[in-house]
């Protein structure tokens, strides 16, 4: 057997055992999702846009879906929804590899896509729909139409190794590795509950504009992130966070880029010490977060 008809027949084979669970989310097709467990299915946070969205599955029965859990930063939400027949996919223990052939699987209203590529980067960074870093993407070429991200890559065994993002430019495209990590992240969504991480409320420029920026006002260099903006009672605001404050440090973190700032927050409990620099004063502030 040739190694095209080896992969035809191992595209065959995983069709046939996961497009059953498989849906497509919302009343316009605008993504795709899988099951994960019985009543739960999970998808892109992008896709929606209340509490409840419709869900369609292989066999055309359309249900309503309520969010039960969501990683806003993460791009991922669990739906409760009556899966029925619908088994829930099994999640692969191996690591993805370059050069590995990989399956997309998605649904729009009339039925199942199918299609292959390979592995062309396991550590791609890639933001999420907020902005936030998200580590260790796996990058490959299995083509996603429109209405394609949210469903499972899959290995040649049928496994779900990733839940599909968005697409890149020059025909590649984006999942989140199904890691142990991953993997834990979507059981706590299916349970109920969701990933609400610290917001600061300010929007900052990187230290080469600040830098810049401080010396045409004639103050002397610093590095830090220029605080362009804050938001009216925030946690920011509230501390006294003012604009134009340069952010040198958070809970003793050397801010040498903005993803420093959101790496701190990610780390952070009730409240957050900065160290900044405002005009030539040096100042130390507690910005604490509630609910």
């Amino acid at each position: 057997m040739s190694a095209i008809d080896e992969l035809v027949r191992h595209t065959r084979a995983a069709a046939a055992s996961v497009a059953g669970s498989v849906v497509s989310i919302g009343s316009d097709g605008r993504g795709s999702g899988f099951v994960v467990a019985a009543d739960r299915v999970v998808t892109n946070v992008h896709h929606l846009r209340d509490r409840t969205t419709s869900v369609r599955f292989a066999d055309g029965r359309v249900a309503q879906g309520t969010v039960v859990g969501t990683d806003g930063d993460g791009d991922l939400a669990v739906l409760e929804v009556v899966t029925g027949d619908a088994a829930p996919l099994t999640w692969s223990e191996s690591t993805p590899e370059m050069g590995d052939i990989v399956l997309s699987v998605s649904r729009d209203h009339a039925s199942a896509s199918v299609t292959s590529g390979q592995v062309s980067s396991i550590a791609r960074a890639f933001r999420g729909p907020r902005g936030r870093r998200i580590e260790g993407g796996i990058e490959h070429t299995a083509p996603m139409r429109r209405g394609a991200s949210g469903g499972p890559l899959l290995a040649l065994d049928g496994r779900v190794i990733g839940i599909n993002t968005h697409r890149l430019d020059a025909g590649f495209y984006l999942a989140r590795s199904g890691t142990e990590s991953l993997r834990a992240l979507v059981g706590k969504l299916a349970s109920g509950e969701s990933v609400r991480r610290p917001h600061l409320g300010v929007a900052v420029a990187p230290p080469p504009v600040t830098r810049k920026l401080r010396q045409s006002v004639g103050l002397s260099e610093v590095d830090g992130l220029l605080v362009r903006s804050v938001e009216t009672d925030s946690p920011a605001g509230r501390a006294g966070v003012l604009v134009g404050d340069v952010l040198v440090r958070a809970d003793g973190a050397v801010l040498e880029a903005p993803d420093l700032l959101l790496d701190a927050l990610a780390a952070a409990g009730d409240s957050l010490a900065l160290d900044i620099v405002r005009g030539v004063e040096q100042l130390d502030i507690i910005v604490t977060f509630g609910e």
